[in-house]
């Protein structure tokens, strides 16, 4: 590794660690709300078993998401940030002919 690559990870890892014991306040924060989440899944015309099946995750953590009593965070929400933005296209990218009527 490069010695400016690696400074730019140690730099990274010590922000995480300031971040997390609160002494630096994190840059960016991405939230869906459970409103969102089921917007998505609505605009793939899926059913809540088979959007969690598409997307990797159970339907207790879907139905969790979407009823705010979780949410989603890491790989799960930057899938759901981009299906939101295009659904056919995760639709497509995730092997699964979108319904009739889906955006």
């Amino acid at each position: 590794m490069k010695d400016t690559a690696f400074q730019d990870l140690l730099t990274s890892i010590r922000q995480a660690g300031r971040i997390r014991r609160g002494t630096l306040k994190p840059v960016r924060v991405m939230t869906f709300r459970p409103a969102d989440v089921k917007s998505v899944r609505d605009a793939l015309k899926a059913s809540q078993t088979e959007f969690a099946l598409m997307i990797g995750v159970s339907v207790a953590t879907l139905r969790n998401w979407e009823q705010g009593r979780r949410t989603p965070d890491g790989p799960a929400l930057a899938l759901l940030r981009v299906a939101a933005r295009n659904p056919r296209a995760v639709a497509e990218a995730l092997h699964r002919e979108p319904r009739k009527g889906a955006a």
